[in-house]
């Protein structure tokens, strides 16, 4: 099972948003290497909601209905709410964890789609 965090601006669409949507099409991602992680999802993939900005804080989860990658720019991602999270994560509280010392998520701070271990996965929702 493949794990995923998409980041957003709460402001643009926050978690609430995407709980009363249900189910969405993500776009807007134009970072290659963003783009790359979308193009290797598939129905199922799991994946924690981060709002970014002033907020940056890990709130929810969602998961993958359908990729579709005809688009040779940015595949089509249509993703449906999972729940929020039992304990929300700051930015804060995931970089003090050693085991995101070599995530993307903290060294890359602009990419908006970052890969995560199953054990990241799971403390997330812990």
């Amino acid at each position: 099972m493949a794990y995923f965090l998409f980041k957003t601006e709460p402001e643009a669409y926050s978690f609430d948003d995407f709980l009363r949507d249900k189910e969405t099409v993500w776009d807007g991602v134009t970072n290659p290497t963003a783009v790359k992680h979308l193009r290797e999802m598939k129905a199922g993939t799991k994946w924690i909601f981060y709002h970014t900005g002033d907020e940056r804080t890990a709130v929810g989860t969602g998961s993958v209905v359908s990729v579709d990658s005809s688009d040779p720019k940015v595949p089509v991602v249509r993703v449906k709410a999972g729940k929020r999270l039992k304990s929300p994560k700051t930015l804060t509280a995931i970089k003090a964890e050693k085991l995101f010392a070599d995530s993307p998520l903290v060294l890359i701070g602009r990419l908006s789609v970052v890969p995560l271990t199953e054990e990241q996965w799971d403390w997330f929702l812990a």
